[in-house]
């Protein structure tokens, strides 16, 4: 399976719309907007987005960078027109090129983006732009619409890191950033310039972080051509670059005109951003197989016929044929030390038991049996793996598809050690420009498609320029 990146940023919030129109005072805007949800709503499902993010092992396992990362967004939110609202910070575990706020202060960032980017500043410009999404109350702005659906499937993206997903979400993320249209995307851009400013950062540099995303749009268009397939846009906004966008630049550099009454110094210590982000894992870190289900925190694999669906819920995942005429529910409890999988099985099965066999496979015990009840017959089974898995399989036809639904309980296994790899794991790092070498020269080492290119992406040299001697620039190792 293709993982390389193909995505173009966006920059969105995401949001579950729910609840009646209202109109609010707006603290970041200083007017009165038009909202479809409370403040207290937002926060709830802020929250319950964040948990199920977090459960599902989707965050960057980097204490110290996540520490970073928050410092900075925190710093600004201090200067923000919501400084008593609390704001959480995450860098999400994907090499996608995203970063995104859910309602009641949520933003996250994805380390495929920290990569991209090339200073604190930038980072801040990119953080700047979410907070300003949650406190002009743009999600809540919104009509619910099938906005809904949308949210969720990016959502479950961002969770599965499935690749089928994320394409589906960048069509999601261009039609919803414009559904937020040019005006709360040039309300955000200059909302989160000001903080910036107030916070002691350079809001050109908001300018920058714009044009690193146009550059990514340009080489995606290219690629999305040669392969005819579509492109999206960075919120299908700015047609140009943005060093062509007048009004983009006037709305962000009013921010270096505000009167604070004192000078702030810039806050990012020397060489900070790059010892954070020097060896970020570059591209995925899963290797996966088609037609197989992982589960990334439980740590568990198991094997589906082609063309079947596997969805997750927090009560249990279900496999099911594309017709709907089989399928295999999966559930978990916790175990009892005194009863084995069989004991468990008999104790939890409606009707007669038959055709019981013991299972082993990969170091785990289990038991699987048929459950008779009248004419209805269903493939039941009990593995073990750290908790107590509970398999029930149904069809339409079960004498027909009881082999497929026992293959699937067979081929539950733990996660391998090399399926969180791709391959051999590659890594950005700095180095300083050798004398005569060239981005063609430095990119011929690199054993990855479009290597110049993504190395001139990653140093904002795309799609022609060169660096200079001695120059500190990102590589991939």
């Amino acid at each position: 399976m293709n993982h390389a990146l193909a995505l173009p940023f966006v920059l969105a919030s995401v949001l579950l719309l729910s609840g009646l129109s209202g109109c609010a005072s707006n603290p970041a805007t200083g007017g009165a907007s038009v909202v479809v949800m409370s403040q207290g709503k937002e926060a709830k499902i802020g929250e319950e987005m964040y948990q199920e993010i977090a459960k599902e092992g989707a965050v960057y396992d980097d204490a110290e960078l996540q520490e970073y990362v928050n410092r900075v967004g925190q710093r600004l939110v201090a200067s923000a027109d919501r400084p008593d609202m609390t704001f959480t910070f995450t860098v999400i575990d994907s090499p996608d090129i995203n970063a995104f706020a859910t309602p009641g202060g949520y933003v996250y960032i994805n380390r495929g983006l920290l990569a991209y980017l090339g200073s604190e500043a930038e980072l801040a410009g990119v953080l700047g732009h979410e907070i300003a999404h949650v406190t002009a109350r743009h999600a809540a702005r919104q009509r619910a619409g099938s906005l809904t659906t949308q949210v969720l499937a990016v959502t479950a993206g961002v969770l599965t890191g499935s690749r089928d997903i994320m394409d589906s979400a960048g069509m999601y993320g261009t039609e919803l950033v414009r559904g937020y249209g040019r005006e709360h995307e040039l309300e955000a851009d200059g909302l989160g310039a000001r903080y910036m400013h107030l916070a002691g950062y350079e809001p050109e540099s908001l300018l920058r972080v714009i044009g690193v995303l146009k550059d990514q749009e340009q080489f995606a268009r290219l690629n999305a051509r040669a392969a005819g397939k579509p492109s999206g846009t960075y919120h299908g906004l700015y047609a140009t670059h943005p060093r062509n966008d007048q009004r983009l630049q006037t709305v962000i550099r009013a921010a270096n005109e505000l009167d604070t009454g004192e000078v702030l110094e810039d806050p990012a210590l020397p060489g900070e951003f790059q010892r954070r982000t020097d060896g970020l894992p570059w591209g995925p870190r899963t290797k996966r197989e088609d037609d197989r289900y992982y589960h990334n925190k439980l740590g568990f694999s198991f094997a589906h016929p082609p063309g079947w669906q596997v969805q997750s819920s927090s009560t249990a995942i279900v496999a099911s044929a594309p017709d709907g005429s089989a399928s295999v529910t999966l559930t978990l409890k916790r175990p009892d030390p005194g009863q084995t999988p069989e004991q468990a099985l008999a104790a939890a099965a409606v009707g007669t038991l038959s055709d019981g066999t013991a299972l082993e496979q990969a170091g785990l015990k289990g038991y699987t049996a048929i459950a008779r009840s009248g004419d209805d017959a269903r493939r039941l089974a009990v593995i073990d793996h750290n908790w107590q898995y509970l398999f029930e399989g149904k069809a339409s036809d079960f004498g027909a598809a009881d082999g497929a639904l026992l293959a699937l309980i067979e081929s539950f296994r733990p996660l391998h050690p090399q399926e969180r790899q791709t391959g051999e794991q590659r890594y950005v790092r700095y180095i300083q420009v050798p004398r005569g070498a060239t981005m063609a020269s430095l990119a011929a080492s690199i054993q990855i498609p479009e290597a110049e290119a993504r190395l001139r992406l990653l140093n904002g040299f795309y799609p022609r320029g060169e660096p200079r001697t001695g120059d500190w620039i990102k590589i991939i190792q």
